[in-house]
């Protein structure tokens, strides 16, 4: 008889230290009889910190080593207050954090999205060592998996596009054979790797999109991402006041919220499941007891507004040098050149001669767009702007939302508007 299977996600601020580790380690003995595929995050903002390391070397400030020598050592200082000093893991995390060394004893690579790959995984390699070698002191067998030899991805790196047919079969012919051994399964999210054994990861937050892969090749009961909040609620709490948790959301409500930038979710997280029906439910690693929130097959209810508001956004004029209009084969050329550089396009308008779209404010990515488009297009930038989309809004909230704000562009549909704005500027008095 096929074992039933529960896939767990546990993000980084469930993990970001001893006593955090150590909660996840007692949710987890309420599940003891159950067979568990458990994803785990870099600790807390390990990641950000490993992004540092890798911009410090690819600049060459001369500050990498320093600043990938304090990640080691708050990963050092975790593990002192969980495991007595002559445990094996010490070594074990150290010949981790090793792998990555190797890249910044180099002259920095070309292609950085490569080189990033390799240095900010670390992170979730030795977080997950760490949390199956506790689990594993404290008598709850668990067995660590690499999850790079079991997801297959292409060679984009840092957004792995995966391929499903091999992932399938490496996940199938390993997965149910160690939950056979034990009943949980420990391994990392957000990491995959190519045909050539580099690791490439899939997506920054992309831990949720790998438990939901696991989810669907193993033919999940049910998949759990444990927050830090009580489920998926109707705005950022941390932005706004009398904030309501979502008890049931459906499939498509809940991948309309992702792809407007519900960070609660990874993007890529819901159609997996969709596709067999399995259930996902958000809940607290804080009050794990909670019912948190289901997403399903069910029909879409009467929902209450929900807020999303994505910062760090630029949005871009573009207009032709010539006399032509923005016509089919100026966006067809356009839209070529966005999906070439990875710029997602959040929202966008285009009238005769403009064609106008939010972005996320990638320095980099957007440099590379702006050369390529300088010989027949001029374009201007507008930074530090805010997208906000609400769905289910009625006028008067969107209004309140408007207060103290420019707003640049908006739209709106039947369920859903959107607005790109900028603070109002501060009036000084030789302004008035």
């Amino acid at each position: 008889m096929k074992n039933i299977i529960k896939v767990f996600k546990f993000g980084g601020a469930s993990v970001k230290d001893a006593d955090g580790i150590k909660n996840v380690a007692n949710i987890l003995s309420k599940f003891k009889d159950d067979h568990i595929l458990i994803v785990i995050s870099a600790m807390g903002k390990t990641t950000n910190a490993l992004e540092e390391v890798v911009n410090a070397h690819a600049k060459k400030t001369g500050t990498a080593h320093e600043l990938y020598e304090a990640v080691k050592q708050q990963h050092y200082a975790i593990m002192k207050n969980l495991f007595p000093e002559n445990h094996d893991i010490f070594p074990i995390v150290n010949d981790t954090f090793v792998e990555a060394e190797w890249v910044l004893d180099e002259e920095p690579f070309e292609d950085y999205d490569y080189m990033y790959d390799q240095i900010v995984t670390i992170g979730e390699l030795v977080s997950t060592k760490i949390v199956a070698g506790y689990l594993n002191f404290i008598g709850a067998t668990t067995i660590w998996l690499d999850s790079r030899d079991v997801i297959a991805s292409d060679n984009t790196y840092r957004e792995g596009r995966i391929i499903w047919d091999k992932t399938m079969h490496l996940i199938n012919s390993k997965v149910p054979k160690l939950l056979e051994q034990s009943n949980f399964v420990l391994t990392q999210g957000f990491i995959a790797s190519t045909s050539e054994n580099f690791t490439v990861s899939l997506g920054r937050e992309g831990s949720d999109y790998s438990a939901a892969i696991f989810s669907y090749c193993l033919d999940a009961e049910s998949m759990t991402i444990w927050k830090d909040v009580k489920g998926v609620l109707t705005a950022d709490p941390r932005m706004f006041e009398n904030v309501s948790k979502l008890d049931r959301l459906s499939y498509k409500e809940a991948i309309e919220m992702t792809y407007y930038g519900a960070t609660v979710i990874h993007p890529k997280t819901i159609k997996p499941l969709q596709n067999k029906g399995i259930p996902l439910y958000v809940k607290s690693f804080i009050e794990p007891e909670g019912d948190g929130t289901i997403i399903t097959n069910d029909v879409d209810t009467n929902y209450p507004p929900i807020i999303i508001i994505e910062k760090n956004q630029a949005l871009l004029y573009i207009s032709s040098k010539d006399f032509s209009f923005i016509a089919e084969h100026h966006l067809s050329h356009l839209f070529s050149l966005f999906d070439k550089y990875r710029i997602w396009i959040n929202m966008m308008r285009n009238t005769a001669i403009s064609f106008l779209v939010c972005v996320p404010n990638q320095p980099e990515r957007l440099k590379n767009l702006f050369k390529a488009l300088e010989a027949d297009f001029t374009v201007a930038k507008e930074e530090g702007c805010e997208l906000v989309t609400v769905r289910h809004y009625y006028p008067g909230l969107i209004e309140s939302l408007k207060t103290d704000k420019v707003v640049l562009i908006d739209e709106s549909g039947s369920k859903t508007f959107q607005m790109v704005t900028k603070n109002m500027p501060i009036m000084r008095r030789k302004d008035i």
